[in-house]
């Protein structure tokens, strides 16, 4: 890539699977991918947003097909559920000879989960 970065958008993430990574993103990646996804923050070295809902059975029909997601991509979240609240976290434990960080496979992801929240509005 010569040192330029390919612009990453929603729909190249949606259209991507995710597969075994050896290295996390950089920052500038991570910046770059972080435009595709702009309502997922940094937190503690993990993305992650927060979806609200109008009850506890909207919430944790979410999380169900949260985790279908997850289980089809085989990368998984950390989540915190409430009445009407899930937060989803993700970053990638097994980059870095397993010191982890933030992996393409996070946003592709988050993407998704976006999509999926998304369909859940309608």
């Amino acid at each position: 890539m010569n040192g330029v970065l390919a612009m990453i958008d929603t729909a190249t993430l949606l259209e991507k699977k995710c597969r075994p990574l050896e290295s996390a993103l950089s920052d500038a990646a991570i910046a770059e991918h972080r435009t595709a996804v702009p309502e997922w923050a940094l937190q503690n070295g993990k993305i992650a947003r927060s979806f609200s809902f109008k009850n506890y059975y909207e919430t944790m029909a979410f999380v169900n097909a949260l985790a279908y997601l997850s289980h089809a991509e085989d990368h998984h979240p950390e989540l915190a559920v409430t009445y009407n609240r899930c937060t989803v976290k993700y970053d990638t434990h097994s980059v870095n000879g397993g010191r982890g960080g933030i992996s393409e496979n996070d946003f592709i992801c988050a993407a998704k989960v976006d999509a999926l929240a998304q369909q859940g509005a309608k």
